[in-house]
């Protein structure tokens, strides 16, 4: 969630309250499907008289807005339905329509702002007198599904800091809002029903309940500060504990810009690749050293604050609170599959693959195919020496990867959608979709900043 002061979502809608009680919410998710029941059947009416290709058309429109009003509306439901929506635009490409995957995306970033006169009475409900010390911008800097943030100035000593605010009632809906979520999938069948589902769905509930206690974050931020307040590249805020509270959470303000601004893309190439390779070695770190990962890759939980006078330009990282920890076992099969992807070999990726049920469990053939997934996933960390199958234009003549030009994501969503077809395909462990999810963010950021990076730097210090 970005602390954003050039960019405030002033222009969002506005709403009175949240529905947050289970009732509110089943009649809200009601309402909806009753409204797009009745444009799916007038649709179908409108489509009696036309020819071929203007039917395709008029359909390829209709899915279109019928996507795009199912995101608004549960945009203003906010909550872990709205978390929920934007880990299916992640994950359900394969498997949903592109219209509804493109829809849900905005979810990261388009959710209707709560009016401050409502977050004011929640903030003078947690922290009552000393509220009248801070002199807050009504006016949000960052929204998002479960919280929205406020500029503040402590008053006595000109202080600038960030509340983000918990929406009022979302963290008493999680368990009801996954039920929801749930049935519709079923309804719906846009997923298959396995264990493997229910796993998720039971992550995605602890994480949830993580990410709305925000004790747990600030203590979790504070270990990040503590990791890299050494480390000129990376700039963390620093919590203040004064004004915060189990759902309120209080920081210094940290300017920057989006990693999408026009300031970063005028930035020289090779600030940018500075940037990149940042961003890329702070994923590694999170992953093989410390275990402990940000899940979330939403471009919104990062700044680029920008160098003057030849200082470096530094990372800022934002928003702790989708954290997920591994254990020994799986940090090793990764690590394993990591070093295979380096020397780009086949046999050692399938080696790799052993010890973990959900690859135990597929056939030879299957196993093969998920193996040549993971060397082409791993493509932008393998030895160029090694690997012939690099595309020529995806390296430059230092042999860094040059992202843009790699269009990895796209080849590594066609290698996946041909494993996906196999019957033996189920979802995949929710320890690795939360990885892949990680990885997915970060090789879009690089591509968006077009940055080239060091496979020797990246990996040689992890295998």
């Amino acid at each position: 969630m970005a602390h954003n002061p050039t960019n405030p979502p002033h222009d969002k809608q506005s709403i009175d309250n949240l529905k947050t009680s289970g009732f509110e919410r089943r009649l809200s998710i009601a309402k909806t499907s009753l409204n797009i029941g009745r444009r799916w059947a007038g649709n179908s009416v409108s489509n009696l008289f036309l020819d071929k290709d203007a039917k395709a058309r008029r359909n390829q429109e209709f899915m279109e807005s019928q996507a795009h009003y199912l995101a608004e509306e549960l945009g203003k439901l906010k909550g872990s339905v709205v978390k929920i929506g934007q880990m299916l635009a992640l994950y359900g490409e394969h498997i949903l329509p592109p219209e509804i995957t493109r829809a849900l995306q905005t979810l990261n970033d388009d959710t209707a702002t709560l009016r401050w006169e409502r977050i004011e009475q929640n903030l003078r409900r947690i922290l009552g007198d000393k509220l009248n010390d801070l002199d807050i911008d009504p006016n949000p800097i960052g929204t998002a599904s479960l919280a929205q943030v406020h500029r503040a100035t402590i008053r006595e000593t000109g202080e600038q800091i960030v509340l983000k605010v918990q929406y009022p009632g979302v963290a008493d809906a999680i368990d009801s809002d996954l039920a929801l979520f749930k049935r519709l999938l079923k309804v719906s069948n846009i997923v298959p029903q396995t264990r493997a589902l229910d796993a998720w769905f039971e992550e995605i509930r602890d994480l949830l309940h993580h990410e709305v206690d925000y004790e747990a974050e600030a203590a979790t931020t504070e270990r990040f500060y503590e990791r890299l307040k050494n480390d000129p590249r990376y700039v963390v805020p620093k919590i203040n504990r004064h004004y915060s509270s189990p759902r309120l959470l209080c920081m210094t303000f940290e300017s920057g810009v989006p990693v999408t601004s026009k300031e970063v893309q005028e930035l020289s190439h090779e600030r940018r690749n500075q940037v990149g390779q940042a961003a890329i070695e702070i994923m590694m770190q999170e992953i093989f050293v410390w275990g402990e990962m940000q899940t979330d890759p939403n471009f919104g939980n990062y700044l680029v604050r920008l160098g003057q006078n030849g200082e470096m330009d530094q990372l800022v990282l934002l928003d702790f609170g989708a954290i997920r920890t591994f254990d020994a076992a799986l940090l090793t099969i990764a690590r394993n599959l990591l070093t295979a992807g380096y020397y780009h070999d086949h046999t050692t990726m399938m080696a790799a693959m052993s010890g973990y049920d959900f690859f135990d469990t597929m056939s030879p053939k299957v196993k093969s195919d998920v193996a040549s997934l993971f060397l082409l996933a791993t493509e932008p960390f393998s030895d160029p020496e090694k690997n012939k199958d690099i595309p020529a234009d995806c390296l430059d003549d230092q042999q860094r990867y040059v992202w843009a030009n790699s269009q990895l994501h796209s080849r590594i969503s066609a290698a996946a959608t041909k494993a996906m077809q196999s019957f033996e395909f189920n979802l995949p462990p929710k320890e690795f979709m939360f990885i892949s999810r990680k990885f997915i963010g970060a090789y879009t950021f690089l591509t968006v900043i077009d940055a080239y990076t060091d496979s020797q730097k990246l990996v040689k210090i992890f295998i």
